[in-house]
């Protein structure tokens, strides 16, 4: 510093700042010192105690530990009887729940950006968060009503023309905000404000669109939503207990008390969990069939002829295998293998979403996203694997399962007009004639 002081006071040619520039420089951009401070995260309050007082008294006269795993077991189970709950209540019911966890979620990641900057008061960034996640909400599920429930759109004119212009309604929305947020940008909080709008983008890619999948396997049937749901909670609470018992051996430093024990005790009780879960809800129609939408009844529908991936069917074992255990064929479902990876997935790299919310989490210093559930943190804590897997299965379904859809191609036949109509008819006779599988009328 002192030789730059020099070399200014010798070289009477040397272009100097004037007192305005450099005020300018410190508002309008950020010297070095003024970022490092800014950037520096403070850790954020959280309540030392979150657990319910009955559930105080009760276990005061254990340790800590045990405490904790006593707490964490009682609120998994409540938490497992509410999801039974939900099932039993239906698709509809299912699809509200993943609304209000994904509005939930998006609350907790959107409050932690809130609560590190609300210091420099930046000018509508929860109005814009919000309003950003009403329009990308309006744009999916637009998407998926007009999908999904296509003869009912078609039948109610508001709704036809809601359809027909979605795609331009959701955008000009989108571009509401987004000027919105330009004219809100304030000199000396540009980067700041910047910040926050990729935080609440990256939010909504994270949030909003892995529940649309969610939504998505579920209408492919329910046991695409119960089975990979299911697999990651086994894996959470095996891995967790393996781990409690037998942990000795880090895993990641990103989450200190996640063991190679629990992570391998996981995987194969969860891939054991996974074959027999798949056995049991592979003989139920409620769970295999598409849910559909009854244009009849108003109503979601669940009834159809289970397909071969649902008929039991023989498998010869492996020479090497038929002498360990004595079985030289096996009877199963083809879904069950389907489940080794599903289960897979959720017990390897499922994990991996939970250690990236971990290292989110270090990175503002924070326990937990929020403190919703005593024992276990916020909805987001609880959901931070699901959302992964949920990208998974989606990705699986397309590009193993899911094949053409009559039900749909008649829906959109039935739409076009008579002439379009009357030209698939004979494409299509013509067709089926040539393949012989139609006699032609000329040989009558």
């Amino acid at each position: 510093m002192n030789e730059l002081r020099l070399r200014a006071v010798r070289d009477p040619d040397a272009p100097t700042v004037d007192k305005e520039s450099e005020r300018e420089v410190k508002v309008d951009g950020e010297t070095a010192s003024d970022s490092e401070s800014r950037t520096e995260v403070a850790p954020l309050v959280t309540s030392a105690d979150d657990t319910p007082e009955v559930l105080n008294r009760a276990l005061s006269n254990l340790s800590s530990r045990w405490k904790n795993w006593w707490v964490r077991g009682i609120l998994t189970l409540a938490m497992i009887a509410f999801f039974f709950v939900i099932i039993y209540l239906g698709p509809m019911v299912l699809m509200m729940i993943v609304m209000c966890v994904q509005i939930k979620c998006f609350h907790e990641i959107i409050t932690i950006g809130y609560n590190v900057y609300h210091s420099y008061d930046l000018p509508w960034f929860r109005t814009l968060s919000w309003y950003f996640l009403l329009c990308v909400n309006y744009f999916f599920y637009g998407e998926t009503v007009t999908d999904y429930f296509f003869t009912l759109v078609q039948r109610e004119e508001p709704l036809r023309i809601l359809s027909k212009y979605h795609r331009f309604i959701s955008f000009t929305l989108y571009l509401i905000g987004f000027c919105m947020f330009v004219l809100s940008l304030v000199k000396k909080h540009y980067r700041l404000q910047f910040y926050m709008f990729g935080w609440t983008h990256v939010t909504l890619l994270i949030v909003v669109t892995q529940s649309h999948l969610v939504i998505h396997n579920l209408f492919e049937g329910m046991i695409w939503f119960i089975v990979p749901i299911s697999c990651v909670i086994c894996n959470d609470i095996m891995a967790y207990m393996f781990g409690f018992f037998f942990g000795r051996t880090p895993l990641i430093k990103l989450s200190p008390k996640k063991t190679w024990e629990g992570f391998i005790g996981g995987f194969f009780a969860t891939v054991l969990f996974g074959l027999l879960l798949s056995y049991v809800m592979s003989g139920y129609r409620c769970f295999v069939c598409p849910v559909e939408y009854n244009n009849d009844t108003n109503s979601f529908t669940v009834d159809c002829e289970p397909s071969d991936l649902f008929r039991l069917q023989e498998y010869n074992i492996p020479e090497v295998i038929q002498s360990a255990i004595g079985w030289k064929i096996v009877r199963m479902y083809p879904f069950q293998i389907h489940s080794i990876a599903l289960s897979t997935f959720a017990s390897l790299i499922g994990p991996f979403g939970g250690f990236f919310a971990s290292g989110f989490k270090r990175a503002f210093k924070i326990k937990d996203f929020a403190n919703t559930i005593p024992g276990h943190g916020g909805i987001m804590d609880r959901f931070d694997c699901q959302y992964l897997m949920a990208t998974f299965v989606n990705v699986y379904i397309a590009s193993f399962i899911r094949g053409p859809n009559p039900s749909k191609l008649i829906q959109q036949f039935m739409t076009l007009r008579p002439d379009q109509q009357l030209h698939i008819f004979n494409t299509l006779k013509t067709h089926l004639t040539d393949k012989g599988m139609l006699r032609d009328a000329t040989e009558d």
